[in-house]
Formats: structure tokens, sequence, C-alpha cells
């Protein structure tokens, strides 16, 4: 990193939050420093699990995250805040490999800076990526419904306090559905997001992953209460 934080001149304030997920606790300090010297509130996570729990908590208006963490892969926590909210996600790695920068992007990254870099450049960018960012919205981790407890952050699933293991196109297709809860999800679109635009009239799909969901999800699976069909149009979760 290079820069330092501004001695004097008029400070840049901007009010907003960012959550720095980085296990260098040098390199960490030091950009708390500086963001904080140019008006950011700061929150700092050493870890993927913490970064996980802080971007529920702290709600965040960018995250900054390094993909090199100890307790697990950059890519999956990437996946866990996108399981429930939009937030910018600007990824900072030394990794320069094109592959490493296609798959952040990939999973849901907005932007990728590679170390070494400059500070001022690194500030553009979250600032940057603040501003495209989409209008605020009520948005929560872990969704209740019923005897179900959903954590998107997590992709975990518990009935009753049991846990629930769902396949990764069980999880992808519940997801989608919960994310757009109380609202009707056109078929197309489920298969766009779980299978992709090649499948896109597969509805056997949804048939057969749904009735896998409700076997697992539901009270009682001939009668659902949480995941529900519009029969030619598309499908339904309730809380």
């Amino acid at each position: 990193m290079t820069g330092e934080p501004d001695g004097g001149g008029e400070r840049a304030v901007t009010g907003n939050r960012v959550l720095v997920v980085d296990d260098d606790g040098a390199l960490a300090r030091a950009l708390a420093i500086n963001l904080r010297a140019h008006g950011w509130d700061v929150t700092v996570a050493p870890t993927g699990a913490a970064g996980l729990d802080a971007a529920a908590s702290a709600r965040p208006d960018v995250v900054l995250l390094d993909l090199g963490l100890p307790d697990m892969p950059g890519l999956d926590v990437i996946a866990g805040i996108r399981g429930w909210t939009r937030v910018p996600i600007v990824v900072l790695s030394a990794r320069q490999l094109g592959d490493d920068k296609v798959d952040a992007l990939d999973a849901g990254a907005d932007d990728y800076v590679t170390k070494p870099f400059a500070m001022n450049e690194l500030l553009a960018r979250l600032r940057a990526a603040v501003r495209r960012a989409e209008p605020a919205h009520p948005e929560e981790p872990v969704v209740v419904a019923g005897e179900l407890r959903i954590d998107l952050a997590r992709r975990q699933v518990s009935r009753n306090g049991a846990d629930v293991r769902l396949s990764p196109t069980e999880w992808a297709l519940l997801e989608v559905l919960v994310r757009n809860r109380g609202r009707l999800v056109d078929r197309k679109l489920l298969l766009h997001e779980v299978w992709g635009p090649a499948y896109s009239t597969e509805t056997n799909y949804l048939r057969v992953y749904t009735a896998q969901l409700r076997r697992k999800l539901e009270k009682d699976p001939s009668h659902p209460r949480h995941i529900l069909t519009h029969p030619g149009a598309g499908y339904r979760f309730e809380e």
C-alpha cells in the first residue's frame, strides 16, 4: 500500500461504513487508519466467519475483502454475503492471475484491486462502488418462517432446531425463492438463476427439485405452506 493519511488540508468526509476483511493485521490497521482519516466508519474482521457476522451486524455500505483468509476461501465469503445482500464488494488481493479475478467477479464481487496499490486509487474505487450500489432496502441475513430458520449468509437451514442438509442445487433454488419471498418468481427466471440460460425450458427440473425441498422443509409436503406453486407461471415462498 502506498500513500499516507492526510495530515492537513480539507478532510474528505464520507460518513459511509466499510467492512475490511483481512487477516494481515498490519495491513488491516494501516487501512483502518487511512480510511478513518478520510471519513469512513471502519469495521475490521480477521477471518471469513467474522466477516460474515460483521456484514450482518454492522451493515456496511461496502466490503473490502482479501481472498487469502485463514478459515475459508474468499469466494465463499462473497457467496455468503451475496446470499442475502447486494452490498458492494471490492476484492483486495495479491493474486494477479486472470482466473482469480474472473472467479471473484463471477462470484459476485463488484471490483478487484491487486496489491500493492495506491491508497488514493483504493479510495476512489470504494467511493465508486458505493455510488453504483442499488438503492438501500431492508435486508435480513436470517429468515424465520414457521418451523424453518434460513441463514442466507451461512447457507444453512434448520427445521425445529435440527439442521437440514440440502444439495447445492436445492440450496440455490431455495435461496432465489427466499430472497424474493412473498413474490411470484417466474419459471424461466428460476431456471436461469439456478441452472443457467441453456435450461430455460426444462420445467421438469423445477418440479423435481421443489418436490425434494418440500419433503425436507414442509411439515406436510402434500399441502405445502412455504413453497407454493402457481401452475403455468412459477413459484412463491411464503413465510
